[in-house]
């Protein structure tokens, strides 16, 4: 593995952890609104950049 994928595949387990689980699993519903919140924030921007 290179240094890149391994930072990618790092980066993409601190996504899932930090927004994607608290988004599904928190029982304090404004826990869960702020995690929908960035994650959509987060699709929204890759979407954009997807377009280009």
């Amino acid at each position: 593995m290179n240094p890149t994928s391994v930072l990618l595949a790092l980066l993409l387990l601190t996504l899932l952890a930090g927004v994607v689980l608290p988004a599904v699993w928190s029982r304090r519903p404004e826990r869960r609104s702020a995690a929908r919140g960035v994650l959509r924030m987060l699709l929204t921007a890759l979407r954009r950049d997807g377009d280009r």
